[in-house]
């Protein structure tokens, strides 16, 4: 007999099946084996009753239903028969609630009936999965009960809420207890983008010079009074009530360039010189949140991505568990972490005493460790390169460096800040205050092994590396140049992945596991789009949040998420009932203030109103079936219409622009004339994609079947696109009738006919199954039959047309080392460095993307590329496609019968 080990993964099963004996067999459920199914999935029988609207019995004990996933059908089957031989199961998922979760679902599903033992362990090295084998226990059902409870949570948010979306909204949208949330912080930094009014201020910078040693001041208060920097100023373009009490100055720019003239004329004194000791700590060991943000500034991985390279990492020993909110590190870490700075950096790196984290994240589990190399010793980047390639290698090195430094000494120096003043007599000022700063490191300390990056601020004072000279009050200081510099105030910077999850875990919404897929889940459902790196909402994001915030306002609120998560750690923790609170947060405590009775209560709900994003008393977006659009109205009438750009953003669309785009928009349909064939009206019309023609069909209009009969479905009108040389204004009604006579026919060649038509890539000649890609669109009317069989006489070439020169060159890949290349390819642009190419999402400006969005866009198309089993040969693809079809129709005869 053996003993059966049963992990999530194949990478994870293959790691611990290098640790344990020939009598251990180790299996990979392959994540979880059972969920809730979707109500259309239930058994007929149970759609009608307590199950069939949530898969939860909501009226007894909030019991759920659950399935064994279709996909995993076989891999239970194999499970039960691998159990057959075993003498002992040790079910050895994650030990979080949701690795919890899939050991007792397992449980239940498999039903052994030999000894049962569940073994945890946060790394995957030979030493841990010894001590997790002599060291297992019982199913903790207390967190079974937690991660349920989120589970029937979620159900319950999703399948009351979306209904409502799909309504009053659109089609095919949801709502979640997190996501929404979510949705709303980015909406909400959107709309204080929108509302920001900027505002100017001058300063001046003066350059000097001490001794043949040269540094910088800036003016810093004129005649006693401070002048006015960015943080003087509130989004409204005014002066805080701060700032205003304080009775801060603004320079003119005339005022400005005065001062700056005088400035440079005159000679500085030195007033005032401090000197204070510096001295920084070394950061945390990394949680999941952390990781994800300092993954995103130095690797530009989005969260998601960076989960899955942890996850690799973690599945095959490198790394310890990667999903955790505890900076804890066990005994044998912290001893490691010393002895790696002992060996590499000295014992001047080496403090006194260990140092010890504490987690501020709340609701952290402090049993757990942090994020660390795998192991009782570390191994150091350099011993692991040849194992590690890539993103995996450079997120081991990151968290390498950041356990390692967090043993390190403090880093220390001194700051000095020094004040000159100089007579100007210019500008209505009479003298000037001028103040420079600089920090000395004089001892690097951990800065030695890692410097935390930080994420931008609007109005931060750059940290000055400069030494100062040796100033002296009184002293005489040359002033070489002096500079007026005008600058203007800006709007909140918008979200990035990394201070989103910062933002999130601040206020305790969710938990770090799940920030990767919510964050994924707001871009997938196109609340959010990337620019860049930064968050942008788009306009469905703003009527759904609007939604939510007038109708459910609690589904929202910030708090409200907190404090639900907050519940869910006291049914982990065995404090509160599941019943009671799953009862509490559906029904109420009998006011019928639960989600059921909000939902139940709600009025009629104005789609329209919940769809308009006001402009001015005139001018609005509205949010339709098609995507958003601006309307004007004049006395209650509607007078225009325009599509707006996708590569507008919410708070780019000023007033000022949306009148330009009502102003270039084409507002009605003009008509052309009409078919002389069918009597039919021809207009061209302004669509989201483009201007193009279309017969208008009469309200009678009908369509026929094959057999002559006519047909229940109403005929549509035909439509083509206008050539990219033609314009509504002028386009004629002859041009028209050509476009939609389209395919023409060119003439029969090898008993086939050739047609030419313009297509979603482009010009192109097809003659049955075969194609030819044209040259320019009206060679779609003037080529001849010859022409064209001189074209398909000739073999058919990938990227036969000319390559085009790239559209930019955007740096160096740090993975391949190979050039990144912007292109223009024929399914749209992309960037590739060589090896491997990655489109643009359709949301992303091309004139906007930066060097570090073309390597996380390479980065996500890798890992893709690697979970498909790495690149396929393409002379093999065809061949193994088939055989794969064929096993699985052979596969669904098998199981009918």
């Amino acid at each position: 007999m053996t003993k059966l080990v049963i992990v999530e993964s194949p990478a994870k099963a293959r790691t611990i099946g290098n640790y344990v004996g020939p009598d251990f067999v180790v299996e990979a459920s392959i994540g979880h084996i059972r969920d809730l199914p979707r109500p259309s999935e239930l058994p007929a029988e149970m759609k009608k009753g307590n199950f069939g609207k949530f898969a939860v019995d909501v009226d007894h004990d909030f019991a759920p239903y659950y399935v064994v996933n279709a996909d995993k059908k076989k891999k239970v089957a194999e499970l039960k028969k691998a159990l057959k031989d075993a003498d002992t199961l040790y079910l050895a998922t994650d030990e979080d609630r949701e690795g919890e979760a899939i050991a007792w679902h397992l449980l239940e599903v498999l039903k052994p009936k030999i000894p049962v033992k569940r073994m945890v362990f946060h790394e995957i090295t030979k030493e841990a999965i010894t001590r997790a084998l002599n060291n297992t226990r019982d199913i903790d059902t207390q967190l079974v009960d937690a991660q349920e409870t989120r589970r029937v949570l979620d159900r319950l948010v999703g399948y009351e809420v979306s209904p409502l979306l799909w309504r009053k909204v659109a089609p095919g949208l949801s709502a979640g207890r997190v996501q929404s949330v979510t949705t709303r912080l980015v909406v909400e930094r959107e709309r204080e983008r929108m509302k920001f009014v900027p505002a100017s201020y001058w300063d001046v910078t003066v350059s000097h010079a001490l001794g043949g040693q040269p540094f910088e001041s800036k003016l810093y208060a004129v005649d006693g009074v401070r002048i006015a920097s960015g943080k003087d100023f509130g989004d409204d373009g005014r002066l805080t009530a701060k700032a205003d009490k304080a009775g801060v100055a603004t320079l003119s720019a005339e005022q400005a360039e005065q001062v700056a003239k005088a400035i440079e004329a005159a000679t500085s004194r030195v007033v005032s010189v401090e000197t204070k000791p510096y001295r920084r700590r070394p950061a945390a060991p990394f949680t999941t949140s952390t990781l994800q943000q300092e993954a995103s500034r130095k690797l530009h991985l989005s969260a998601r991505d960076t989960m899955r390279v942890a996850q690799s990492l973690y599945e095959n020993g490198f790394i310890t568990y990667m999903r955790t909110d505890s900076t804890n590190l066990s005994t044998e870490a912290i001893s490691a972490a010393r002895r790696q700075v002992q060996e590499l950096y000295g014992a001047d790196y080496l403090p006194d005493k260990p140092r010890l984290y504490t987690s501020k994240a709340k609701g952290a589990q402090e049993a757990h460790e942090a994020i660390r190399p795998a192991g009782d010793s570390f191994r150091t980047p350099q011993e692991v390169a040849s194992q590690l390639r890539g993103r995996e290698f450079q997120l081991y090195e990151l968290i390498w460096k950041r356990t390692v430094a967090s043993q390190m000494a403090d880093a220390t120096g001194s700051t000095a800040s020094v004040r000159l003043v100089v007579g100007v007599h210019a500008g209505g000022v009479e003298e000037a205050t001028l103040a420079a700063s600089g920090t000395i490191i004089t001892f690097r300390g951990f800065l030695a092994a890692y410097e935390e990056g930080r994420d931008k601020k609007r109005y931060e004072d750059k940290d000055s590396q400069a030494q100062l000279p040796d100033l002296s009050e009184g002293e005489e200081v040359e002033n070489l140049q002096a500079t007026a510099e005008g600058h203007a105030t800006t709007p909140p910077p918008r979200y990035t992945e990394a201070s989103l999850v910062r933002t999130l875990e601040e206020r305790g919404i969710g938990r770090p596991s799940t920030y990767a897929s919510t964050i994924s889940t707001v871009i997938d459902r196109g609340y959010v789009d990337k620019k860049g790196s930064a968050l942008v909402p788009t306009w469905t994001a703003f009527s759904v949040v609007r939604l939510l915030e007038d109708n459910l306002p609690e589904l929202v609120d910030y708090d409200f998420t907190a404090e639900m998560e907050s519940d869910l750690d006291d049914i982990a923790a065995g404090q509160k009932s599941r019943v009671d609170y799953l009862g509490g947060f559906y029904f109420g405590d009998g006011d019928g203030g639960g989600l059921h009775g909000l939902v139940d209560g709600l009025g009629d709900i104005d789609a329209r109103a919940v769809n308009t994003i006001d402009l001015s008393d005139q001018v609005a977006v509205r949010v339709g079936r098609y995507g958003p659009y601006l309307e004007e109205t004049v006395d209650g009438a509607v007078t225009r219409r325009a599509n707006i750009p996708p590569e507008v953003t919410p708070d780019e669309l000023t007033i000022e622009k949306a009148k330009e785009l009502l102003d270039s928009a084409m507002q009605e349909d003009r008509e052309l004339g009409k078919d002389p064939e069918t009597g039919y009206s021809i207009v061209v019309k302004d669509g989201r994609f483009g201007p193009y023609v279309s017969e208008v069909l009469p309200e009678d209009a009908v369509a026929y079947t094959a057999t002559g009969r006519v047909s229940k479905v109403k005929p549509k009108p035909k439509t083509a696109s206008l050539f990219a040389s033609m314009s509504p204004d002028t386009v004629t009604l002859e041009d028209a009738l050509r476009l939609l006579s389209l395919p023409r026919e060119v003439g029969e060649s090898n008993g086939e006919m050739i047609l030419a038509t313009n297509g979603r890539y482009g010009p192109y000649m097809k003659r049955g199954s075969d194609s030819r890609s044209l040259e320019s669109e009206d060679q779609i009317f003037s080529i001849t039959l010859e022409q064209a069989e001189e074209i398909f006489s000739k073999p058919k070439v990938r990227g036969q047309r000319q390559a085009r020169p790239p559209l930019a060159e955007l740096g160096t890949d740090p993975v391949s080392g190979g050039q990144i290349l912007l292109k223009d390819g024929r399914f749209g642009p992309y960037v590739t460095d060589g090896e491997t190419n990655a489109s643009l999402p359709r949301s992303e400006d091309i004139n906007q993307i930066t060097p570090e969005r073309a390597q996380e866009l390479l980065v996500q198309r890798r890992l893709k590329i690697a979970e498909q089993g790495g690149p396929k040969a393409r002379n093999k693809t065809r061949k193994t496609v088939r055989k794969s079809a064929a096993k699985k129709s052979a596969a669904k005869k098998a199981t009918k019968k």
